[in-house]
């Protein structure tokens, strides 16, 4: 943290000078690839509509079960501190009722809220900035047709600096370059449709990829994996042994249509929450071109990479109803726990029964060891939509102790992975606050 302080106090100073020099704006509207889901001719409120789910608007201004639609209220909890989101209904007093269209263009594209004050990076402008106006007129035109709801602002929760909204000026001139979306002559017309719903729509890197000290995006190792919020966001570059490379086109569709690839993964938290918004309703023409563009990102190792063992000696020992030998887990506490809570679902070869959501063999999270994802579900529980179909996983965090989940977690890693899990108890403690 002291690192991150010095980090801020240098940006105040260089930034005083860099914020004029630095800052520039392009005035240009942009212009957008033809997205087949939301073609130009289309009705605006209709196109805004799907542009709206494409970007995943809901789930950042929404409280899970309990928040009304697009009213805000939403935690998110960052190294300096918690930021909620905003009410982003057309209700005058509360909302954006009376945004003009500039207002909105500005907020979405510039990160400047219509009273001059700058939003925080946690709203992805960075990756906005290269909607087009039309495209940002549209979902705005979608948002002002649904309910409005009366719902103040619910005040940051960020000590100093970071509570200084007028610093963020610096952090823009450092971090932020306002930019237009262009499409790529030498590529297809699906390619730059992929990359415009990858990037200015999807904001993929703000997930996937790592912060540096002043939270800005390491460009240079983008889409290579990071963790937010407690959760790991893998990687998805080309990479053969530690991305998607070796997934085959079919297994990418099935995972962004539906959170579930056999034997690669199953959503959950912030991306499972990215499938049941957002990319379930592309059309399969838009998650074509969607996988033809991740198909082109450079391979990266990342900083963590994980490494899958599809075929580990627990797995292969195991039949669905019993667990083989396996010496290093064989009579563990995990074990007896997994035995008790888990086997049902999960089996003990990874196959999952009810449902193959449940599948844990050849996934990254069971490989991971230090068990972000396994332990996170564990605490939290998955819940999502898909179609006509509830994803359940119920949450186990009220009834075992963080010594007790952390050997249940490195159980799993251990058994269904190949790997030491490393999870501790204080690993634990600290996910339970997220």
């Amino acid at each position: 943290m002291k690192r991150f302080l010095l980090l801020v106090v240098l940006l105040l100073l260089v930034g005083t000078g860099a914020y004029f020099v630095l800052n520039r704006t392009d005035p240009a509207a942009g212009t957008a690839p033809s997205i087949v889901g939301a073609p130009a001719n289309a009705d605006p409120v209709a196109r805004g509509e799907y542009l709206a789910r494409a970007a995943d608007c809901i789930a950042c201004h929404t409280v899970p079960e309990t928040g009304k639609p697009f009213a805000g209220g939403l935690p998110f909890k960052l190294p300096f501190g918690t930021i909620y989101s905003s009410n982003i209904t057309a209700d005058v007093e509360t909302g954006i009722g009376s945004w003009s269209d500039d207002d909105f263009v500005r907020a979405v594209r510039e990160g400047v809220r219509k009273d001059g004050r700058h939003l925080y990076p946690a709203f992805p402008y960075t990756a906005y900035t290269q909607l087009s106006r039309a495209d940002v007129l549209a979902i705005k035109a979608y948002l002002f047709t649904l309910p409005k709801v009366s719902q103040p602002e619910r005040p940051n929760d960020l000590g100093f600096p970071f509570n200084q909204r007028w610093a963020m000026g610096f952090w823009n001139a450092v971090f932020f370059r306002s930019q237009r979306f262009a499409n790529d002559p030498s590529r297809t017309p699906q390619w730059n449709a992929g990359a415009y719903l990858a990037g200015p729509l999807g904001h993929c890197a703000e997930c996937h990829t790592p912060r540096n000290l002043g939270f800005g995006l390491k460009h240079g190792e983008s889409l290579a994996g990071a963790e937010l919020q407690g959760w790991r966001a893998w990687n998805i570059t080309s990479n053969d042994a530690h991305g998607i490379g070796k997934w085959s086109d079919e297994a990418l569709t099935q995972y962004l249509r539906t959170g579930h690839a056999d034997g690669h993964a199953s959503a959950m938290g912030p991306m499972g929450e990215a499938v049941a918004h957002s990319l379930q309703f592309l059309t399969p023409e838009d998650t074509a071109a969607l996988v033809a563009w991740l198909r082109t990102v450079p391979a990266r190792e990342g900083s963590d990479p994980i490494t899958v063992d599809p075929t580990p000696k627990g797995v292969v020992a195991s039949s669905a109803a019993a667990p083989g030998a396996d010496e290093a887990n064989a009579d563990s506490e995990g074990q007896r726990l997994f035995e008790g809570a888990c086997a049902s679902c999960h089996q003990w070869n990874g196959a999952g029964q009810q449902t193959p959501y449940a599948g844990l063999a050849g996934t990254r999270g069971v490989n991971d060891p230090k068990g972000a994802n396994v332990t996170q579900a564990i605490l939290h529980g998955v819940t999502m939509r898909i179609g006509d179909t509830d994803v359940y996983m119920p949450a186990f965090g009220h009834g075992y102790s963080d010594p007790e989940v952390a050997a249940l977690a490195n159980f799993v890693i251990g058994h269904f992975g190949g790997k030491q899990g490393e999870v501790t108890a204080e690993d634990v403690a600290k996910r339970r606050q997220l």
